[in-house]
C-alpha cells in the first residue's frame, strides 16, 4: 500500500510542537518512524497530520540529574548512540543492552529511545529494561512536564495531546542485565528479561511471553537474598501462574513460563558477576 495524505510540519521548538498536536485532531509524533510509517503504509494507524521533532536538540543525549541519582535519556537519543553511551553502560548497563539486541543496526541508527518505549503493541526491547530499572517516563503537555513511572506507561497507550522528552533512570552501576531470545524474522522478544539486583533483593521484569512488559514481584520475593542459580530461579517462575504467560507463534504458556525463567537466571548471573 502506499501512504495516504497527510499534512507535514517540523517544529523548531517544544512548544511550538505541542501546539501544533492541540489544534490538530489526529496528529501524530514523528521522530524515528521506525513504527509509525510501516504502520501508516499498511493503513495499521492513520495521521491527518505529521508533527516531526527530530530538529529538536534539547531531546536528544544522556547527563546524570543534578543529585546525580538519575540518568535523563532524552527521547530523540538514537538507539544506536543509547548502546554506545559510556554513561549508560556503566550506570544502566540493561538499558545499554536493550538498545544493542533491538532490530539490525538501521533500525538502531534511526529508531529513538520515545518511540521505542511508545511502541505500543508491539513488544519492544527498552520498556522492559526501564520497567526493571524502576525508571520514569517524562512528558510534556499543555500544563508543562508531568512524570509517569515506566510500569504505568507501559500499561496504556502514550497519553494525547504530550510529547515524551525523556526517560529519567535511578543509576544502578553494573548490578543489572538483559537477556533476550529473539524471534528470527522480526528480532521482536519471543521473551526478554531485565533484572537489577538492588539492596532491597532483585528487580525483575519480562516481556515478549507476557501480554506486556510486567515487573514479577512474587519472584522478586522468592529470590529475595538469594541464591540466584538457575534451578532456583526455575523453581520461582514455576510458582507463577500459567496464565501469566501469553502463547503464540508455536510457543505454550509452559514453555514461556520455562524459558522466562532461563532468561532471568542467565540475566541476574551476568548482573552479579559484574557486582564480583
Amino acid at each position: 500500500m502506499i501512504l495516504t495524505e497527510f499534512d507535514y510540519a517540523r517544529p523548531a521548538a517544544l512548544d511550538e510542537a505541542l501546539a501544533l498536536l492541540s489544534a490538530t485532531r489526529g496528529a501524530r509524533i514523528l521522530a524515528g518512524g521506525q513504527s509509525l510509517l510501516p504502520d501508516l503504509r499498511t493503513g495499521a494507524d492513520s495521521a491527518r497530520l505529521l508533527v516531526d521533532i527530530r530538529q529538536l536538540a534539547e531531546l536528544r543525549g544522556s547527563t546524570r540529574t543534578p543529585d546525580g541519582r538519575h540518568l535523563r535519556i532524552g527521547a530523540l537519543t538514537t538507539l544506536a548512540d543509547l548502546a554506545a553511551d559510556p554513561l549508560v553502560l556503566a550506570e544502566a548497563p540493561e538499558l545499554a543492552a536493550a538498545a544493542r539486541a533491538n532490530g539490525d543496526p538501521q533500525v538502531r541508527n534511526l529508531g529513538t529511545v520515545g518511540g521505542n518505549l511508545a511502541a505500543a503493541g508491539r513488544a519492544t526491547d527498552l520498556p522492559v529494561a526501564a520497567v526493571a530499572a524502576d525508571a520514569v517516563v517524562e512528558l510534556a503537555g499543555p500544563g508543562g512536564r508531568t512524570g509517569l513511572p515506566a510500569e504505568e506507561f507501559a500499561a496504556g497507550a502514550p497519553p494525547a495531546g504530550q510529547i515524551l522528552t525523556a526517560l529519567l533512570v535511578p543509576a544502578a552501576g553494573a548490578a543489572a542485565a538483559f537477556v533476550k531470545s529473539a524471534d528470527r524474522a522480526t528480532r521482536y522478544p519471543v521473551c526478554a528479561a531485565a533484572v537489577r539486583i538492588t539492596p532491597d533483593g532483585p528487580r525483575i521484569a519480562v516481556t515478549g511471553a507476557t501480554p506486556r512488559p510486567l515487573r514479577l514481584r512474587r519472584v522478586e520475593d522468592r529470590l529475595r537474598g538469594g541464591p540466584y542459580a538457575t534451578e532456583a530461579v526455575l523453581a520461582a517462575f514455576r510458582a507463577e501462574p500459567r496464565e501469566l504467560f501469553v502463547p503464540g507463534r508455536g510457543t505454550s504458556a509452559e514453555y514461556l513460563g520455562h524459558l522466562a525463567g532461563v532468561l532471568t537466571a542467565r540475566a541476574l548471573q551476568r548482573a552479579e558477576r559484574a557486582l564480583a
